[in-house]
């Protein structure tokens, strides 16, 4: 029996996570070191804590079938949805958001550790469903999205709540989901942030402002632009139904819909991200405009990871930290400081732990013969791919700063048990690929 548990672990696994941990506790404790060198919090400690809890969790679930899960994993996304709520009614603000829960020192982020849950209530919905027709399962799935992304727009947490649409986007194509449905959904998502931001872009960021970006700003334009392109959408539906136009006909009023359905919603969006807030997300592109407010914190983590050079300054030797002027430096901007210190070369190693375990998942989603599984494993690759792109591209000042933590290196208990959890139940899934049911 003992022989057989300790089967189930892949040992591989654990040591790059492990590896990955442990840097991350030096680099949350070089953080806090200030300019005398001396430690002045005790960020390191609690993370301490929170690995320990983690390693645990990660044990307990992979040697728990996740199969049974399924039984009772609404319940979980009932109560998830409730714990949003609450959040939002009486939760602790945090940078802004209203997303945390706690007493004192201690808190935790429903929005942070409901990722666990929508994977598998998502995952438990797709391989339920597979005989419904698709574009009603693809309503559906969408439904199971959209709850939990706009409770958590509403704290607002945009950094948190984008980390559900990759996962729900790589799920619902491993589910076979036909892509039409999928790229409708993507590309009205990207459309209506590009409205809702454009504004902003042109007054604040745009070297030279657009004259034709006025008709965003102006509302009687703004409609009118939205009745035109409407009618050509329904004109299309008409022709495409009752005359039996061919597929241009189809993928026009495919592709204005998106467009007025865009348009629409981007006002929604501008009613909840404030001009400031959009101004924070789109700096990246030319944070020289707002050197000292939105622009700081690009312009300083680009002085860190240059200064690191091929080799580091040196564990403990980097200055931005240690002179405060790396903002969030525990948390979204963990890289800077360990490209200060480590360099090139202790980046490339970083980068190669991540890849393996992502390459890992990856194998475990080819082998798993039972499609439960397979869904899980998906949507915990699309969470830690995108997880590391966004913050690695924040800091090098190639993507928005959106407060997205690098998993396992950054300080932050409820992203570090998420992070850990999900490998649990990939584990477990690993462990059991052999069995179908």
């Amino acid at each position: 029996m003992k022989s057989k548990i300790l089967s189930m672990f892949d040992y591989v696994m654990i040591l790059l996570v492990l590896a990955l941990v442990t840097m991350g506790i030096l680099f949350i404790y070089s953080s806090g070191v200030n300019s005398d060198g001396i430690s002045v919090k005790n960020e390191y400690i609690k993370q301490i804590i929170w690995a320990s809890i983690g390693l645990v969790f990660m044990i307990l679930l992979t040697i728990y079938d996740y199969r049974r899960i399924s039984s009772f994993i609404f319940y979980f996304y009932v109560f998830f949805i409730i714990s949003l709520i609450y959040t939002r009614l009486f939760g602790r603000v945090v940078n802004g958001a209203k997303s945390w829960l706690g007493i004192g020192d201690f808190g935790i982020q429903p929005s942070e550790l409901g990722k666990v849950i929508y994977i598998i209530m998502l995952a438990h919905f797709l391989d339920d469903s597979t005989n419904t027709p698709q574009l009603k399962r693809f309503i559906i799935a969408t439904c199971y999205l959209l709850i939990p992304f706009g409770l958590i727009m509403l704290q607002p947490d945009l950094g948190t709540a984008s980390v559900y649409i990759p996962i729900f986007f790589v799920m619902c194509f491993i589910a076979d989901i036909p892509l039409k449905y999928i790229l409708y959904l993507f590309l009205f998502g990207m459309l209506t942030i590009v409205f809702a931001v454009l504004p902003v872009w042109n007054n604040e960021i745009a070297a030279t402002p657009i004259t034709a970006i006025s008709i965003l700003t102006n509302m009687k334009l703004r409609i009118i632009l939205i009745a035109a392109i409407l009618l050509i959408t329904i004109a299309g539906i008409i022709i495409r139904r009752f005359f039996h136009g061919n597929s241009y006909i189809f993928w026009i009023s495919y592709f204005t819909s998106i467009i007025v359905l865009a348009l629409i919603f981007s006002l929604a969006l501008g009613k909840v991200l404030k001009d400031y807030q959009i101004k924070r997300l789109i700096i990246f592109m030319n944070p020289e405009k707002d050197r000292l407010g939105a622009g700081w914190n690009i312009i300083q983590s680009k002085v860190a990871i240059g200064a690191g050079g091929i080799f580091g300054r040196g564990y403990l030797g980097g200055t931005q930290s240690h002179y405060q002027f790396l903002p969030q430096q525990s948390t979204d901007f963990i890289f800077s400081i360990l490209s200060e210190e480590v360099g090139f070369l202790g980046c490339t190693i970083i980068f190669a732990l991540y890849f393996l375990i992502m390459a890992k998942i990856l194998f475990i989603i080819r082998k798993c013969p039972n499609k439960f599984g397979t869904y899980i494993c998906s949507g915990v690759f699309g969470m830690f791919l995108f997880h590391f792109m966004i913050n690695v591209g924040m800091v090098m000042g190639m993507m928005p700063i959106t407060g997205i933590p690098l998993l396992f290196l950054s300080y932050g208990g409820s992203s570090l048990l998420t992070a850990m959890t999900c490998l649990g139940v990939v584990m477990s899934v690993n462990a059991r690929k052999g069995e179908l049911k």
